[in-house]
């Protein structure tokens, strides 16, 4: 019986982790079905301003940014990957803030992974028109995420790292 009771107090204490994940997963594809079934592709909702809904097909990786097939499929299976290995490899990482922040990170790599199996792209919306002729590339809520999660785990692992206990 140790074992179960094991299993379960290991269960609840990644629960945080696999949920903001799943949360993220889910909002992201939601988000997308929206733009997919009522923006055609390009079109804008406002038509002008600083933030637009805009329906874009990205076949890149992040923000854009171009990148061969197969990478745009690998590259956010090697991000899970990575972090789960961090996370269980490394007691530092067991932080209920740091769990939130890999979490993040999971479920936007996901989301855009969904996105990339099942149409060969991802769906972007968020188009930011910030001054001028300035254009930031139109990115999802699973980028959003993904970059939101680095940061917080970058603060957080620094906070631990630098703190008197861990060195």
């Amino acid at each position: 019986m140790p074992r179960l009771s094991s299993l379960q107090g290991s269960w609840q204490s990644q629960r945080i982790l696999f949920l903001v994940a799943l949360l993220v997963l889910a909002a992201d594809q939601l988000s997308k079905l929206w733009v997919r079934e009522n923006l055609l592709v390009g079109e804008s909702v406002p038509k002008e301003g600083i933030f637009r809904l805009t329906h874009v097909t990205n076949e890149g990786i992040i923000f854009g940014l171009s990148a061969h097939q197969a990478l745009s499929l690998i590259l956010p299976i090697l991000v899970v990957a990575a972090v789960l290995f961090l996370y269980y490899r490394y007691p530092m990482f067991h932080s209920g803030l740091i769990k939130i922040a890999l979490g993040l990170v999971i479920g936007g790599s996901l989301g855009n992974l969904v996105d990339r199996v099942r149409f060969g792209y991802v769906t972007d919306f968020v188009d930011l028109h910030l001054w001028g002729d300035f254009h930031w590339p139109a990115f999802n809520l699973a980028d959003l995420t993904i970059v939101i999660g680095i940061i917080l785990f970058v603060y957080f692992w620094l906070r631990l790292k630098l703190s008197p206990k861990h060195g």
